[in-house]
């Protein structure tokens, strides 16, 4: 476990987000066919590619967004990568949130200045890096990881991104339900396998009207978590969702849907914490015909022949 953060103000992370480019500084030199190269920009090295060189000295002072030529004579356009490019690029333990993802979390779960923030596990810090940026300094981001070869590497992630150890983060190497140590939560973030198994641990922490948003990849999972947090007692109604992302190609009188995009990464399920000895409201929606098949009765098969006879209609209200 990293040390928590002290008391009384926090020094500020040490990655400068703008202003001229600095020794030690990211920065992302893209090409005239959009292809991007990431280097560590450090005195007196030179960055090479088969289109020439440039050396790190001339990009040294120099403000962002600027064009340097290569001894090739090729021009490369110069930014600080955004958090969204850092997190697409970083060394990969686990899979990362993509940052589609992210920023729903963020938005749909309510991140604000100052939160204290639950994250289990905490994977290869893609998603730390966003809820770091969201809580802020004065904030706080408690991360837990059961993996510690996971742990090191977004340990790493983080400090790479930040410049150093950010002021408010704590990373502790175990599983959430068994080392959970915070209380007064704001908001609990869960990217895990079984997520289900920690809604007790969950539920204690989290203050009245905190929120849990869940992030699962199948919908199995989604159907486990969604009526595990119906059944708990402490959380409202649920609400389950994904989002797609698709980017369009604008080109004259060329404009129309891009041929690739991100469709599937994963589902979102957000549902708020209860006031302590209060009963949820009895759901008042119908429920669709078969969900919820009475005891003892077999599950009518997916694939079953049609009636001879029978008109769709009937079939779709069967």
């Amino acid at each position: 476990m990293s040390e928590p953060r002290p008391d009384g103000p926090a020094p500020s992370p040490g990655r400068v987000p703008h202003g001229p480019f600095r020794p030690g500084d990211q920065v992302q030199l893209t090409d005239p066919k959009g292809r991007i190269n990431t280097i560590t920009l450090q005195p007196g090295k030179v960055y090479h590619s088969h289109k020439g060189s440039i050396p790190h000295d001339d990009m040294i002072g120099s403000p962002e967004g600027s064009v340097f030529r290569s001894s090739g004579g090729i021009e490369y356009l110069a930014f600080r990568p955004l958090l969204a490019d850092f997190t697409l690029r970083m060394p990969r333990g686990a899979a990362v949130v993509y940052p589609k993802d992210a920023a729903q979390i963020i938005a749909m779960a309510d991140i604000f200045p100052g939160a204290r923030v639950v994250e289990a596990g905490a994977g290869s810090g893609a998603l730390t890096c966003f809820l770091l940026r969201a809580v802020g300094e004065h904030g706080l981001v408690s991360s837990y990881e059961r993996r510690p070869d996971f742990a090191d590497i977004a340990r790493a992630n983080v400090e790479k991104f930040f410049g150093g150890p950010h002021p408010a983060w704590r990373l502790t190497v175990g599983s959430l339900e068994d080392a959970l140590a915070e209380a007064d939560v704001d908001r609990v973030v869960l990217d895990m396998l079984a997520p289900w198994e920690t809604l007790d641990a969950v539920a204690k922490a989290l203050v009245p009207g905190g929120m849990v948003c869940v992030y699962i990849a199948t919908t199995t999972q989604m159907s486990r978590v969604v009526e595990d947090l119906r059944s708990h007692g402490r959380f409202a109604e649920p609400y389950a969702f994904e989002t797609m992302l698709r980017s369009w190609h604008v080109d004259g009188l060329a404009v129309r849907p891009d041929h690739r995009m991100v469709g599937h990464t994963g589902f979102l399920v957000t549902a708020r914490r209860l006031a302590d000895g209060v009963t949820p409201p009895a759901r008042r929606r119908r429920p669709a015909k078969g969900a919820h098949p009475a005891p003892g009765d077999a599950a009518a098969p997916s694939d079953a022949a049609p009636v001879p006879g029978a008109a769709p209609g009937d079939l779709a209200e069967a």
